[in-house]
């Protein structure tokens, strides 16, 4: 005879899964008993939402589905920001909420929420345990839910006198639910005219998302790259999916993407999309995104396909099983013509550069670029969101896959210092470089304590600019310097804050100081903190304005001060 509780823990051994990151109260206990006796590994974090975006942040690192657990009423809606983004980026998530007994619900009782319906918008699917007869079926359906297909987050919620009822459990249900109808299979019909189309584009170019990372196809997509010679380009999210340092690589697209790599995405007569869904940020101004250019988008979600760009070729299928199909079947000959746009290509790279001079006060670049000289392009790099962020994703050289780890299409700043913490529990051994800006790492600081607390090598970065950076950035350009709640004032001290959690801190403001800072930081063993003062009135530069085209970048055009169009000559 098993409990609810005893059964779930049982369930999540037998999938392998090594640590659970979570916070306890009054609806949850039950399962927290027989938890403290189990083998699994239990994070106690210091706020839901660190949980959450933890248990995000061990699945971007490994690949493996996060768990994270709450209580009912604010601690399962704590999750919710986690879980949000969790489904934006399509991260395998699994949340157990504790509730008010079966009885109870629906008669507004102490702590209850009705979580299951909270979540419904931001998880593939949510579940409310009703009977314990039903635990094995909704379990590993979950489960299959949260890992298969395009990956997400899922969450279940368990009356707290179901935790402990007893009975006669199956292990599992033989026949699982298709929730999602998939559209019929075009692969026969499309690969023959996708391999045509790119034998015979002049101008290609690829644009890979996150999908070729959560399919760990890495690997293929740089033996297609070399086999066909056409050049790469990656949205945010697929960032470490081709190598930095390789030749075809030219860098981010959108709204804050590289100039060169905007521009080819501008002037490409073919785009090769995979695992993206051609977000706002990477299209601009949608209805006019390469009219005149051949679009073919793979991904593995039919919802995603001509749901923001119009394609001529459309492929339902799992990147990884798109690439070692093209690869098996292409007998690709490189275009004799690729070599002129390599040529175009290189000229925008050297017309327009990002910029490494730099003077005046610290920029932000600069201590990345620091950084990236003395930890290297495999080291785990994690982001908050803001700025530093863009920056981090011109500048920083990531050459390993599941190596770069942002909040992406929700942008939830916050997230940065509980999914470092979660990508070291999940890579011990490896140090975890932190990026964040002064106002996103006041939001969830307190998991210092449990990154204290278990030692865990992350290496606290904070680009301080006494400002919200990204705000004040759209205040100055877009509404004319009207600066509305955008300033912070240079508190806390970060060194005495870090001293209060008894980890190693230090500050640099000067030039002068950035290189022995960053090296304090890289030698240090365990977590460190550094508090690099940075130029506020930096920009992240290319920027494109809403509603514009890839090729519509502001910058700073061959030494001007002033912002003016890279497209005007």
């Amino acid at each position: 005879m098993k409990n609810g509780a005893q059964y779930i823990i049982d369930f999540l051994l037998k999938k392998e899964v090594e640590m659970v990151f979570g916070y306890p109260g009054g609806q949850i206990l039950n399962f927290y008993e027989y938890l403290g006796k189990s083998p699994l590994k239990h994070v106690l974090v210091r706020h839901e939402q660190g949980g959450a975006h933890a248990a995000c942040g061990y699945a971007r690192a490994t690949g493996k589905p996060g768990v994270c657990l709450a209580t009912s009423g604010p601690g399962a809606t704590n999750l919710v920001t986690g879980i949000a983004d969790a489904y934006l980026d399509s991260i395998p998530l699994l949340a157990i909420t504790g509730q008010v007994n079966l009885n109870d619900i629906g008669k507004d009782s102490f702590q209850e929420a009705d979580i299951t319906g909270i979540v419904t918008p931001v998880t593939k699917h949510s579940y409310l345990l009703e009977s314990l007869d039903t635990l094995p079926e909704i379990l590993d359906e979950a489960w299959q839910v949260a890992t298969g297909g395009r990956p997400g987050p899922v969450l279940i919620d368990v009356p707290k006198n179901l935790f402990l009822a007893e009975g006669e459990i199956a292990d599992s249900r033989q026949t699982l639910h298709t929730r999602k109808v998939k559209k019929a299979d075009r692969t026969e019909e499309l690969m023959p005219k996708i391999t045509e189309a790119l034998s015979k584009a002049k101008q290609p170019l690829i644009l890979t998302g996150g999908g070729v990372v959560t399919a760990g196809a890495c690997d293929l997509l740089i033996k297609l790259a070399e086999e066909t010679g056409i050049p790469v380009v990656n949205t945010l999210m697929g960032k470490s999916a081709f190598p930095a340092d390789h030749p075809l690589a030219l860098g981010m697209v959108g709204m804050h993407g590289v100039a060169a790599a905007n521009l080819a995405l501008s002037n490409c007569d073919l785009l090769l999309c995979l695992g993206t869904r051609l977000s706002d940020r990477v299209t601009g101004n949608r209805r006019q995104f390469l009219e005149k250019a051949c679009i073919i988008h793979v991904d593995v979600d039919a919802a995603e396909l001509q749901k923001n760009v119009d394609a001529n070729y459309c492929l339902q299928l799992d990147a990884r099983l798109f690439l070692q199909r093209i690869l098996d079947e292409g007998h690709f000959k490189k275009n004799g013509d690729i070599a002129q746009w390599h040529q175009q290509i290189d000229r925008w790279q050297q017309e327009h550069p990002l910029p490494t001079d730099f003077s005046g006060l610290i920029k932000p670049q600069e201590v990345i670029l620091e950084a990236a000289r003395q930890a290297g392009s495999k080291a785990i790099v994690v982001t908050d969101v803001g700025q530093h962020q863009m920056f981090v994703a011109q500048y920083y050289p990531i050459s390993r896959c599941r190596n770069f780890l942002t909040s992406g299409g929700l942008g939830a700043m916050g997230f940065g210092l509980p999914a470092a913490m979660g990508a070291a529990f999940g890579r011990p051994g490896e140090d975890v470089l932190l990026f964040v800006g002064d106002g996103g790492f006041q939001m969830t600081l307190q998991e210092l304590a449990t990154i204290r607390e278990h030692n865990l090598p992350v290496k606290v970065i904070i680009l301080n600019n006494s400002t919200l950076g990204m705000i004040h950035q759209w205040q100055d350009v877009v509404f004319k310097k009207h600066y509305v709640a955008s300033n912070l004032p240079p508190l806390p001290d970060f060194v005495k804050l870090a001293a209060a959690y008894d980890i190693p801190a230090v500050i640099a403001a000067t030039r002068e100081e950035l290189s022995q800072a960053m090296e304090f930081v890289l030698k240090t063993e365990g977590p460190v903190i550094a508090d690099f003062r940075v130029d506020k009135e930096e920009m992240v530069l290319p920027f494109i304005l809403p509603g514009g085209k890839p090729e519509d970048m502001l910058g700073r055009w061959q030494g001007e001060t002033h912002l003016r169009s890279f497209s005007r000559k």
